[in-house]
C-alpha cells in the first residue's frame, strides 16, 4: 500500500518537473552559522537543485551572523529559510528543510494536493 503511495507520488512529481515553469530559478538559504542544521539545509538544498533544476538555477547562501543586514532587509525570523526569488511569485520556506513534498511545493515545482509521500 505505501508503495501505491510512493509511486502516484513519483509519478506526479515526474509530470508536474515536465510542466514546471521555464526560467531560471533564484533562491536564496538564510542559515544561522555552521551549525549541523545549517550544513543539512545547505546539503539538502543543494542536492535538489542538482537533482531536480539542474544547471537552472543560481543558489546564494547567507549566514544570518555574518550578514546581518541581509536578513533584516529579507525580514528574516527563523532559519533555515528559503527565499525563491524567480521565477515570480516570490516564495518562503521556514523550517526543516527535509520534506522535499514541501519544499517542491514551495518552490512551484508541484501543485499542492498532488503529492502525499
Amino acid at each position: 500500500m505505501k508503495t501505491n503511495k510512493i509511486r502516484r507520488a513519483t509519478q506526479a512529481l515526474e509530470k508536474s518537473l515536465a510542466t514546471r515553469p521555464t526560467g531560471k530559478f533564484v533562491l536564496r538559504l538564510f542559515v544561522a552559522g555552521a551549525t549541523a542544521r545549517s550544513r543539512q539545509a545547505v546539503l539538502r538544498i543543494r542536492q535538489l537543485c542538482e537533482a531536480e533544476l539542474k544547471d537552472n538555477y543560481e543558489l546564494e547562501v547567507i549566514d544570518i551572523y555574518q550578514q546581518p543586514n541581509l536578513a533584516r532587509d529579507n525580514q528574516i525570523v527563523a532559519t533555515p529559510t528559503l527565499i525563491k526569488k524567480l521565477p515570480l511569485p516570490v516564495r518562503r520556506f521556514i523550517g526543516n528543510l527535509l520534506n522535499i513534498a514541501d519544499l517542491f511545493v514551495e518552490l512551484d515545482l508541484i501543485t499542492k494536493g498532488k503529492v502525499a509521500l
